[in-house]
């Protein structure tokens, strides 16, 4: 599964706090955040995993996440 995420996380500390949470808990082979983007897109690229879960997962850090039509 390959998810791209619109988001609102904005700094570096909340990138990596992310990214990290995110590799922690789901098999993921590759995840990015672009904080230049004005969406600060996420993209997970993961072996298991719904586009659901990875919303879900990033609320429950506190952010805001949607699919990016």
């Amino acid at each position: 599964m390959i998810g791209i995420f619109k988001t609102n996380i904005n700094t570096q500390k909340e990138k990596k706090l992310v990214i990290r949470a995110l590799s922690g808990e789901f098999s993921v082979t590759m995840c990015t955040l672009d904080l230049e983007d004005c969406d600060k897109v996420l993209r997970v690229e993961c072996l298991q995993m719904e586009e659901h879960q990875v919303i879900s997962f990033v609320r429950d850090l506190g952010y805001q996440c949607a699919v990016l039509d």
